[in-house]
């Protein structure tokens, strides 16, 4: 499997789209990997790391987010179950995981339905540690400026408009990851 293929096939048309998701999925992967080298004790698997974190924002490409280049159809808050249902259909269930519980710190179903968010009313929460290791390092990059990494304080802020229980579970994340 070859995550730049499927990234080519579901951009397909769509340079900058395709750039733009490249940069920020390798700039995610890039940070995840080296969390997990200085994390040997949680003995993460990196070559799937690697290739999720490159996937695990594939369902942009469904989305309307024309600022970042996203001509499709569907709200921007549904790109990680969209993705994840490109990825299972590539045959790639468990990066089909990653890509719909890495939105936000995770979404759990109390928040889509109190928040009436278009996304089923199941928990979208990271639950393995390389899914919350990628949720965790995509926290520190943003689409709209790809070339910068947030501090950890930024990360926390952009959360804030989520809402406490989403501030709650990134600060579940940092106890794990920044040791």
């Amino acid at each position: 499997m070859n995550p730049s293929d499927i990234i080519e096939k579901y951009c397909e048309g769509n340079e900058e789209l395709k750039e733009l998701l490249v940069l920020h999925s390798t700039a995610v992967a890039q940070k995840a990997l080296q969390i997990s080298r200085n994390l040997p004790h949680l003995q993460i698997d990196t070559q799937f790391v690697e290739e999720a974190a490159m996937l695990h924002d594939i369902g942009i490409c469904k989305t309307a987010a024309p600022g970042i280049h996203c001509h499709g159809n569907e709200p921007y808050i549904c790109h990680g179950t969209l993705g994840a249902e490109i990825l299972r259909k590539e045959g790639l269930p468990r990066h089909a995981r990653v890509a719909e519980r890495h939105t936000g710190a995770g979404i759990s179903a109390k928040d889509i339905e109190s928040q009436h968010l278009p996304l089923p009313a199941i928990d979208l929460l990271p639950e393995t540690m390389e899914e919350k290791l990628i949720c965790y390092a995509d926290k520190f990059f943003s689409k709209s400026h790809p070339e910068k990494e947030k501090t950890l304080a930024e990360a926390r802020r952009s959360l804030q408009k989520f809402g406490e229980s989403t501030v709650e579970r990134f600060e579940e994340l940092v106890n794990i990851f920044e040791k």
